[in-house]
Order: C-alpha cells, then sequence, then structure tokens
C-alpha cells in the first residue's frame, strides 16, 4: 500500500525514478545530492518507500521537537548536533554494528544553503563500518531520484571525495546558487 501511494504521488508530482544498480547492495550509507530545499526530504522518503529500501537518515536535531519528533523517528531518523561532530560519526558506526546490515542516507552539504565544502562524516562512517556509498540524487531539472551508481571506498579520501561530488551538480539542485560543489 505504501509503495503504491508513494509512486502515485511521485508521478502526480512530475518525478520519475531511477532503477536501483544491479548491485545494490543490503547496507549502505546513501549520499544524497543536490541538497537546497526542504522538498528534498519528501521527494527522498517517498523514493525510498517506492523501492522499498528501509533506511535511516541524519537530520538537524533542531526539528528533533514535541511532537514532530516523534513522527521523524519513526521515519527513521536520526538527530543530529551539528556541535558535535566526532561524536555523530561514532554513534552513526555504533548504531550500525548494533542494527547491522541497513541503509542510512546522509547528506553531505549538511544543509540546504551554500556553504564552504561538503561534510565528509558519510565517508568515514562508510569506512568504519565497512559499507559502500550509494550515489543517489534529487535532479529538479529532470524530475529524476534516485539510486545511479554504488561506489567502495578505496580509503584516499581527498581522491575519493573528488570523485564523488564530480558525479553531481548544480544543475540538478532546486536552488543551484545554493548548491556546494
Amino acid at each position: 500500500m505504501r509503495k503504491k501511494l508513494a509512486l502515485s504521488l511521485l508521478r502526480l508530482l512530475g518525478w520519475h525514478i531511477l532503477p536501483l544498480p544491479q548491485d545494490h547492495p543490503s547496507g549502505s550509507v546513501i549520499c544524497v545530492a543536490p541538497h537546497t530545499s526542504n522538498m528534498d526530504f519528501l521527494i527522498g522518503l517517498l523514493y525510498s518507500w517506492a523501492v522499498g529500501i528501509k533506511s535511516g537518515f541524519l537530520m538537524k536535531s533542531d526539528w528533533f521537537f514535541f511532537p514532530l519528533s516523534y513522527l521523524l523517528r519513526a521515519l527513521g531518523g536520526i538527530p543530529v548536533n551539528r556541535k558535535e561532530r566526532s561524536q555523530t560519526v561514532d554513534r552513526i558506526q555504533q548504531l550500525l554494528k548494533r542494527k547491522g546490515q541497513m541503509h542510512i542516507a546522509i547528506t553531505p552539504e549538511g544543509t540546504r544553503s551554500r556553504s564552504e565544502k561538503w561534510k565528509s562524516g558519510f565517508y568515514h562512517i562508510a569506512v568504519a563500518a565497512e559499507l559502500p556509498i550509494e550515489l543517489a540524487v534529487l535532479d529538479y531539472q529532470k524530475h529524476e531520484v534516485g539510486i545511479f551508481e554504488v561506489f567502495h571506498p578505496t580509503g584516499d579520501l581527498e581522491a575519493d571525495l573528488a570523485y564523488i561530488r564530480s558525479r553531481f551538480s548544480a544543475n540538478q539542485a532546486k536552488y543551484p546558487e545554493q548548491y556546494t560543489p
């Protein structure tokens, strides 16, 4: 029922779903970009329901207030306190160890506004948990949403991040001027 509803809503909103890669793993860190609008959350959530991926997601802790916190947690939300960056990586690693194979969606831009650079926590989490990174796009120009590639980190942080960033562009963002390249 949820899958059909999500598919119908995405179609109604004019979105096309990219097919899952053939090598879609049973657990991953999903790198979702670009992230320039609150609408990204809704489109991403509908996508995960439409393709049947159960995933958690990181979200700024400011959104976890009563009564919204109950809904966000039920949907898989994990609050992140931006002031405790190193603790966030450790906490997510522990969560993945406890729950086993799972998917967790992270926006490496970390905010909807333009910033200096991408945050690398998603990469560190994937490496520590020995999980692949799935690259997922919200392409507002083509109205396409989905995971388009499974990337296996090499351990070379700078080279891997440069490659991952190269797979996304400002043209895909709802608000291209807010995209962090």
